[in-house]
């Protein structure tokens, strides 16, 4: 304990996985009610299909697969029956054709030759099939040539064993070496932990390999299962949400020698970037981890699987480190395999924590007309109208605007003295030095400015085509006539008020 905590903080506390709480002094919730998971912790689905009627004759149709899925159980019960039946058919058959013949009543010498010799009831005649199915040789009761009945009898029996052993040891090979126990020892965490990671609000859980041979071309894969309503109305349970665990940068494709944390970033594409410490209390998700890779030793596919419920995401929780340098290797402690500690989270959203740094920032425009005062409401207002309005005019009419309005904005500017400071910066170098002489009164400068503004709209007006300099006034820089149109009319009496 005093090792991490010389290694991470004093802020840093190691808890166990069976606490679900955090960091932060929240009140405890209310205990749910365990619900039905999905998948369970060790992998099965917990899915039955129901009410298929005709459909179950699919499963004929691939019956070695069938077979296959079964349960050991069920497998072993089919092989036992399936051979019992076979043998005591074909002894069956062997006792029927002695019995036509007449053999089973008669002694078997030299001037009788039975179809099979020493077979005089149904135990002699089982014996005789199972040391020829078991190929273990004729001794005391063998074949004669004078039974063709007993040749094609053979023949028959001989095909029929092969099928039938190459179909039931086959399937039993098959579900022996199934790769189903190889994910018995790959390792998921117990729980998943969210806290943040270079900065960023990230879900992390952790997943390890118990055997020294490797998992050839490993790769993981999330998916989020949450019941949704559409806009159209319509219900989906258990809708299924892709979770970035690193396939645009090739994260998703381990190296499993070691145990590795997965990490999930929470951004504005995550279907967790409404989730908050507050909210994730009353929602109900189950996150589906599926594992994938090549069985070194057997080069067959296995497939590990686990979930994790809104019960077993911890926020504010890290992993404990489990990898230590020994002299000449590396040392995995599976013991802190499932072991997290507290650290310092924001208990809000990632949309949350984007919303407040929006709403703190200084040069954003929203923040500014937002405020609370009237002044500036206006001014914003006043400043929107301006910019919508020359927009939408010809290029130098906005050129014209953009030097003419100066005034306006220094009334604007003008309240306090470092206000009024910042906007004589803009004016030219004359009426600088006027209004910085003491006593100049605030009407008078506005009123030189207001002059001054209007030689630059004489020439900007001289400037302007034909037809234009037509409707200013034939560019003498009056006051436009009637023929303009009504935001230009409007911003023209604004101008000379």
């Amino acid at each position: 304990m005093s090792a991490l905590r010389k290694k991470f903080g004093d802020d840093y506390q190691v808890v166990t996985t069976s606490s679900s709480g955090s960091g932060f002094n929240l009140p405890a919730p209310e205990k749910k009610r365990k619900r039905q998971r999905f998948v369970d912790k060790n992998g099965r689905c917990n899915v039955q299909h129901g009410n298929l009627g005709g459909e179950t004759s699919r499963y004929l149709s691939d019956l070695f697969t069938t077979l296959v899925d079964l349960k050991w159980r069920w497998n072993l019960f089919i092989f036992i029956l399936t051979y019992t039946v076979a043998w005591l058919f074909m002894a069956s058959m062997w006792w029927v054709i002695a019995y036509i013949r007449g053999d089973l009543n008669r002694p078997h010498d030299d001037k009788d030759t039975p179809c099979v010799a020493n077979v005089y009831n149904f135990p002699s005649a089982f014996l005789f099939f199972i040391e020829t199915e078991a190929t273990i040789g004729y001794g005391y009761r063998y074949i004669t040539d004078k039974c063709p009945e007993g040749i094609i009898l053979f023949l028959f029996q001989s095909i029929l064993g092969s099928i039938v052993d190459a179909f039931l040891i086959g399937c039993m090979f098959i579900k022996m070496s199934q790769p189903k126990k190889r994910a018995e020892t790959l390792m998921f965490s117990e729980h998943a932990a969210i806290s943040m990671r270079d900065g960023k609000l990230t879900l992390m859980f952790r997943v390890g390999n118990l055997r020294n041979s490797h998992m050839v071309s490993a790769q993981i894969r999330c998916k989020l299962l949450k019941s949704r309503q559409t806009p159209e109305g319509e219900f989906l349970p258990l809708d299924q949400l892709e979770l970035d665990v690193g396939f645009s940068t090739g994260a998703d494709q381990l190296f499993l020698v070691s145990p590795l944390t997965i990490c999930h970033v929470i951004d504005t594409k995550s279907p967790f970037y409404e989730l908050s410490q507050r909210s994730m209390q009353t929602e109900q998700f189950e996150i589906v981890v599926i594992l994938e890779g090549i069985v070194e030793t057997t080069g067959m596919t296995c497939q590990a699987r686990t979930s994790y419920t809104e019960d077993e995401v911890l926020w504010g929780h890290r992993f404990f480190p489990v990898i230590s340098l020994e002299e000449g290797f590396f040392k995995v402690d599976y013991s802190q395999f499932h072991a997290t500690f507290e650290v310092p989270t924001p208990p809000y959203s990632v949309k949350e924590q984007e919303e407040a740094l929006l709403m703190s920032s200084p040069l954003m425009a929203p923040s500014l007309c937002n405020s609370g005062e009237k002044n500036s409401s206006l001014g914003c207002l006043e400043l929107l109208e301006d910019t919508e309005s020359t927009a939408k005019l010809p290029p130098k009419v906005q050129k014209m605007t953009g030097r003419d309005g100066m005034p306006r904005k220094l009334l604007r500017m003008s309240s306090t003295t470092s206000e009024m400071t910042y906007s004589l910066g803009e004016l030219p170098i004359k009426l600088q030095r006027i209004s910085s002489v003491p006593g100049v009164s605030e009407e008078k400068m506005v009123a030189k400015t207001t002059k001054a503004g209007a030689e630059p709209m004489s020439k900007s007006v001289a400037e302007l085509p034909p037809k234009l300099q037509r409707l200013a006034g034939g560019g003498t820089g009056g006051r436009m006539d009637g023929h303009l149109p009504p935001k230009l009319r409007k911003m023209n009496s604004d101008r000379f008020t």
